[in-house]
């Protein structure tokens, strides 16, 4: 079973890894921000971290049966507005949590998309997913670092308590 005491801390370790990543991009140049690196699905670190933000929102107004619509990218310029994308959908979560119990965590509901599929999940493991994939565009965005010739710092393994 999980708990929400866990999932907030688990919440709060994947953002200070992101918070992590975004103070490297901020020292790389802009034109390397928005380069496209061939091979990968978002072809831009600009495009890998909205898209990080834009799934936590998508699948937390999913949770709260609210619509979501994408971010642009380019509503959100440059690591200053990626930051602002991240502070404000950690808050949409955080907000979220806060109106659940550890059952509530815990229990299948049924979750409607804007195509009208529907599934059934647990809030557990949609929090689950979306943690997970934060750390999948991360380790993406790194190796795009790399390739441009910016390696990152260790993002992973950082103290954050």
């Amino acid at each position: 079973m999980f708990t929400l005491d866990g999932i907030r801390k688990l919440h709060s370790w994947t953002h200070a890894s992101l918070t992590l990543v975004l103070e490297h991009l901020a020292t790389i140049p802009a034109a390397d921000y928005t380069r496209e690196v061939p091979a990968f699905g978002f072809p831009t670190i600009h495009q890998q971290m909205a898209h990080i933000f834009n799934c936590e929102g998508f699948w937390i107004q999913i949770l709260q049966g609210h619509v979501f619509r994408d971010r642009d990218p380019a509503g959100w310029p440059g690591v200053s507005g990626v930051r602002r994308l991240q502070h404000e959908v950690s808050r949409l979560t955080l907000d979220y949590l806060t109106g659940l119990s550890d059952e509530r965590l815990n229990s299948h509901m049924e979750l409607h998309f804007p195509d009208g599929d529907v599934a059934v999940r647990t809030p557990a493991l949609v929090l689950h997913h979306v943690l997970t994939h934060a750390f999948h565009h991360k380790g993406q965005i790194v190796a795009m670092c790399r390739a441009l010739g910016h390696p990152a710092p260790d993002t992973d393994l950082n103290q954050f308590e």
